[in-house]
């Protein structure tokens, strides 16, 4: 009965808002109704709570939309995600919070499908088992008894363990190669613009509001001037976050390149490559810049084509004599920097000195000390104590303290179930976009586990976004392969495979 209700509702909403365009008497009255109501708010509360509403106004129906059509749903998170941090600089509004609320009703919409459809192959795959498990063990980590303030583990489990479960609303609304490959342009033409607006922070300059930012706080000032210039970061709250992003769409987009598309779409991929590259040297973050090569070296192993290894040996050996090149610039220092022990000598020190110094306490606590216990969170909910002082520096560090070293080993098994069938499905689909598809994925998910151990990689905005949405497409991609065949693991019922075309992207 709820389901056949919320279709009704989710039909007559959908007829109202995008076939009739509200040209009726109830949209006339609506519509009536908001104008009315915005008028008396401004008069009485002023215009700042008159614009409050009307974006409130605004974004109930996109809410209610995002339910009808889940693809646009995951298009909006994705926009909301990369566009977050640029937003909170100019307002002071919590789109967090409506991006978490939004998640969270797109997964009771799919709750609420599945009572009527019961269609939930998806669910049944390992990987699902594992996501589940994480997901539950963080939950747990509400009563755990090490931890300080609980309520540092409402702000954290969002990021942690809320977001994950966009995997399962994205391996629903991923009902057919095209919505697949359409998330995908998204997520490139998103970051492409990212990298474009960062070079207009390189080439033209930040914005008075930017600069304004920059200077109110002494610390993030100190971390973004650095060898004489100031890092770009394009949207995001840090040079680093956006580096990583650079550096991954860059491999994906260079794998594209090599994938059976038509000429335009790999121009444009040649193009993002360069914007991508260039933008991620003038971030000027250390990591980013080692990925590229981790990432080449993985696609070259997994891929064993000719041509491929060709290629890699031949950018490694330009990227090598590039290293060796004298300069005085110092967006270049800072490149071949990564490179050279002795400059990064002293980070690593300090890295290795905090783990060594950890490391008795995660052997004591197995469960950790509580989500939200160390960092931005710890500092604020649990000042002085020992776990809030301490600098994890690290994905995996910040679990092991967290979450403990239990934690630590069901969140590494999850990341080997990812690569392991993500691999799988590599070697045994035979549709050459879908087999280019799970390379690409492949590799940027192996950079992000890298990256993951000197930077917590994997959970900044909006890099924890599209690592779920590209799990969910390892999921779900090789069931749109005519030549699929259920190999080595018939316990997962496979659905009928649909036709894709080869040159769509």
């Amino acid at each position: 009965m709820v389901a056949n209700l919320y279709r009704s509702f989710s039909s007559w909403l959908n007829d109202q808002f995008f076939l009739k365009k509200l040209d009726t008497p109830m949209g006339y009255l609506l519509l009536a109704v908001m104008a009315v109501t915005i008028s008396l708010v401004i008069s009485t509360l002023g215009i700042k709570y008159g614009l409050f509403l009307l974006a409130l106004i605004l974004g109930a129906p996109l809410f209610m939309f995002c339910i009808v059509n889940l693809s646009f749903g995951l298009t909006l998170i994705l926009f909301i995600s990369f566009f977050l941090n640029l937003i909170k600089k100019y307002v002071n509004a919590p789109f967090g919070i409506a991006q978490d609320a939004l998640v969270f009703l797109m997964f009771f919409t799919i709750v609420i499908n599945q009572i009527k459809e019961r269609d939930s192959n998806f669910g049944k795959h390992p990987i699902s088992f594992w996501v589940i498990l994480w997901i539950l063990y963080n939950l747990i980590q509400g009563i755990n008894i090490n931890a300080v303030s609980q309520i540092a583990w409402i702000y954290t489990v969002r990021s942690v363990a809320g977001l994950i479960i966009l995997y399962f609303v994205a391996c629903y609304a991923f009902k057919s190669l095209n919505i697949i490959l359409n998330t995908i342009k998204i997520i490139l033409i998103l970051s492409f613009t990212s990298a474009l607006y960062g070079l207009k922070q390189e080439w033209i300059g930040f914005s008075n509001t930017e600069i304004a930012w920059l200077y109110s706080n002494p610390q993030t000032f100190e971390l973004f001037f650095q060898w004489g210039r100031l890092r770009i970061f394009s949207f995001f709250s840090d040079p680093t976050t956006f580096g990583i992003l650079m550096a991954y769409t860059s491999v994906f987009c260079s794998i594209l390149i090599l994938g059976p598309y038509k000429i335009w779409m790999k121009i444009i991929s040649s193009l993002c490559v360069v914007a991508c590259l260039l933008a991620m040297a003038y971030a000027g973050s250390r990591t980013p810049i080692v990925l590229i090569p981790i990432g080449v070296i993985f696609l070259t192993i997994l891929s064993f084509r000719k041509e491929i290894i060709v290629a890699s040996g031949i950018f490694l050996i330009l990227g090598t004599a590039f290293m060796l090149k004298s300069t005085s610039s110092a967006v270049i220092y800072r490149i071949q920097s990564a490179f050279v022990l002795k400059n990064s000598q002293d980070v690593v020190d300090v890295r290795l000195k905090n783990q060594q110094k950890i490391q008795p306490y995660v052997l004591r606590h197995p469960f950790g000390g509580g989500l939200g216990s160390t960092g931005l969170w710890g500092r604020r909910f649990s000042p002085g104590t020992f776990l809030a002082s301490f600098d994890h520096d690290s994905g995996f560090v910040r679990l092991a303290v967290e979450v403990g070293w239990v934690g630590l080993l069901l969140y590494m098994i999850l990341i080997f179930q990812i690569m392991r069938w993500g691999i799988y499905y590599y070697f045994r689909v035979r549709d050459p976009v879908i087999k280019n598809m799970y390379l690409a994925i492949n590799t940027v998910f192996f950079m992000l586990v890298i990256a993951s151990y000197p930077q917590e990689a994997i959970l900044q905005v909006p890099t924890s976004i599209i690592f779920y949405l590209f799990l969910a497409a390892i999921v779900k991609l090789k069931d749109f392969d005519e030549n699929f065949k259920k190999a080595a693991y018939p316990s997962i019922q496979q659905p009928k495979p649909l036709p894709s075309n080869p040159q769509k992207f």
